[in-house]
């Protein structure tokens, strides 16, 4: 009873402006609005007790991550020790080292080839198999929180792996996941795009849009043609990232690094780069890890 009055505390305070910046940006999104207040309902439900009490310590001292002991380190967990389970077993040395932030990089799984050292991701709720488990994740986490190691991953929000789910699905030709990237049936619009949208890699990925021959279709592709964009104009891609950012919090991530957040909001004849809706974005997911998990800093 007091994990629901908690969630509804912390849910009352923000559901105004979240409300309003959510209808704002998804007009007539009501319906998809119920829907990640559902997500985000269920999502505290499963935080685990140990969470919540770090969550509660961290709202009576915002300032927890500004401390002058927090040095951070950042590795590649195979080229540390190989697993999750040996970065665990490490922990005394990093320890020693003095360090209390933990960046590791990307781990989620990606494809062997074309993974773009792991911000390609495939599935954003497993762990890249030779790295372990998402309870691995979860134990490294617990120890590192026992050790007072706060833990760091990156969360690549602005496209997926063209092997992921809705990917694979998209080019055999269903619609509703076509639409959570931008699919196009010609150059038309795209050439429309390019006059003003700068390229991120013009030598070794130039362009913004792929060909898919098996498609016949255009996608578009900001960095490297194996990462298609999404596409927050929908509201499902927005509701089901939040949902797979909370997930990871609640596998006891502390921070999450949005990774090419610029990049997040596209809109014909802009640079489609730091425009307006990307920090309306931001903001909701700010307001939804109060609501849901105040201990993690975005």
């Amino acid at each position: 009873m007091e994990r629901e009055t908690v969630f509804s505390r912390r849910l009352n305070r923000h559901w105004d402006e979240l409300k309003w910046l959510y209808c704002e940006l998804y007009e007539g999104g009501i319906g998809s609005f119920e829907e990640l207040c559902r997500i985000m309902e269920t999502r505290s439900k499963e935080r685990d007790p140990k969470l919540k009490r770090m969550d509660k310590k961290r709202e009576e001292d915002p300032e927890w991550y500004r401390k002058n002991d927090m040095m951070g380190m950042m590795m590649y967990t195979d080229a540390f020790a190989g697993t999750l389970n040996g970065v665990r077993d490490k922990l005394g040395y990093i320890r020693e080292c003095g360090v209390r932030l933990l960046h590791l990089m990307p781990l989620l799984d990606s494809p062997e080839v074309n993974n773009d050292g792991g911000y390609a991701v495939s599935d954003f709720t497993r762990v890249k198999e030779s790295l372990g488990t998402m309870e691995d994740l979860r134990a490294l986490a617990d120890e590192c929180h026992r050790m007072r190691i706060s833990v760091c991953l990156d969360f690549v929000m602005n496209h997926t792996s063209e092997e992921h789910e809705w990917a694979v699905r998209a080019r055999a030709g269903e619609k509703e996941y076509q639409d959570r990237y931008f699919f196009f049936d010609d150059w038309s619009v795209p050439a429309e795009y390019e006059k003003t949208c700068p390229q991120v890699f013009p030598t070794t990925a130039p362009g913004n849009f792929t060909w898919l021959e098996d498609a016949k279709k255009y996608v578009m592709t900001t960095f490297y043609p194996y990462q298609w964009d999404l596409n927050y104009r929908n509201p499902v891609v927005f509701n089901q990232m939040a949902d797979n950012l909370l997930n990871l919090a609640n596998h006891g991530v502390d921070v999450l690094r949005i990774d090419a957040v610029p990049y997040i909001w596209k809109e014909l004849g802009t640079s489609c780069r730091n425009l307006p809706q990307v920090h309306t974005i931001v903001r909701m997911l700010r307001m939804i890890c109060e609501i849901v998990c105040p201990g993690v800093l975005l």
